[in-house]
């Protein structure tokens, strides 16, 4: 069985599902949009530990600090080039951001070649079913861009403000897009 609940995201953002096998999350995305729009519709609407675990998380997360644990998730199908990716995400921390180039350099390193694809790891930067608890939004482009975000780059805006980021720094592309 798979489990949804929603939570209510401070004004300006859209509203978030949260989705779970039960015991771990399984999904946390921005309601209306991509993610989302790709929901199944079996399932069943309940307050589970882990839904109540993730909106504290959450609610510390939009109060402005850092939230000083992690509710547990688990992500299906994950290959090692995602789990990379992912590992590198979660390392990116608070107020900070990293460029898909950057991520992209770091795997060619640690795998030994020469060069891997800044478009491969935003495709799977763009594949991250719990955004936020896994900070794909402090993914940007090279030069300062904000596109790529599957949860809206509205939102990708605001999270980054929400982290104090200096936001002259980024920009939305024109004609830009969720991925």
């Amino acid at each position: 069985m798979t489990y949804k609940w929603k939570y209510k995201t401070p004004l300006g953002f859209d509203d978030i599902m949260l989705n779970s096998d039960g015991k771990y999350l399984t999904g946390l995305c921005f309601i209306n949009t991509y993610d989302t729009k790709k929901d199944d519709e079996n399932y069943l609407e309940k307050n589970l530990p882990i839904f109540k675990e993730t909106c504290n998380w959450l609610d510390v997360y939009f109060s402005g600090k850092v939230p000083n644990f992690t509710p547990k998730y688990k992500i299906d199908n994950l290959t090692q080039f995602k789990k990379e990716v992912i590992d590198i995400m979660n390392s990116v921390s608070y107020g900070s951001t990293i460029t898909y180039s950057d991520i992209a350099n770091v795997i060619a390193k640690k795998r030994g070649i020469k060069k891997m694809s800044a478009q491969a790891v935003g495709k799977a930067v763009g594949k991250n079913p719990i955004c936020i608890i896994i900070p794909c939004h402090r993914v940007v482009g090279k030069n300062g861009s904000l596109t790529g975000y599957s949860g809206g780059l509205k939102n990708k805006a605001l999270l980054l403000a929400c982290e104090k980021n200096d936001m002259s720094k980024y920009f939305i592309p024109k004609g830009g897009t969720t991925l």
